[in-house]
């Protein structure tokens, strides 16, 4: 691929749902449906919102692994990315990436105690387009 991150994040740009997945107790993936991130720095850091009280939340405490993947149903190609997935919940974070409206979800606003920013900083990934599978490193 020649300029890895343009096509990627081209990709990434254009998907209104992101799968994430973390590590249960027993040690099983568990993948859930989000909206795009909020933020982005490149294809490297991404930055969504959740409730502090979910499940998801309790088990990146638990084990920061992660993977995030974006699937391009149209051209049938998608991005895996492997990382790690920090809790962030200091108000600069929470404000850095809230939307007006987001009030539906954390009535309390930014210091809504259930609002924290999930931050997931890719390591590697595999890109899948036209019938072949290619490892990305992440710079």
């Amino acid at each position: 691929m020649k300029d890895t991150e343009k096509t990627l994040g081209n990709l990434i740009e254009k998907q209104g749902i992101t799968y994430i997945s973390s590590i249960d107790e027993d040690g099983f993936p568990n993948t859930k449906a989000m909206l795009p991130p909020r933020k982005r720095e490149g294809i490297k850091v991404f930055y969504f919102t959740t409730n502090t009280s979910s499940m998801r939340v309790k088990q990146y405490k638990t084990d920061s692994k992660a993977c995030i993947y974006f699937c391009d149903r149209r051209f049938f190609r998608g991005i895996m990315l492997r990382g790690k997935m920090e809790i962030l919940e200091d108000n600069l974070s929470k404000e850095m990436i809230w939307k007006d409206g987001d009030e539906l979800y954390y009535q309390k606003g930014i210091t809504d105690p259930d609002y924290c920013v999930l931050k997931f900083t890719a390591e590697s990934g595999r890109f899948y387009s036209n019938f072949k599978s290619e490892n990305i490193i992440i710079k």
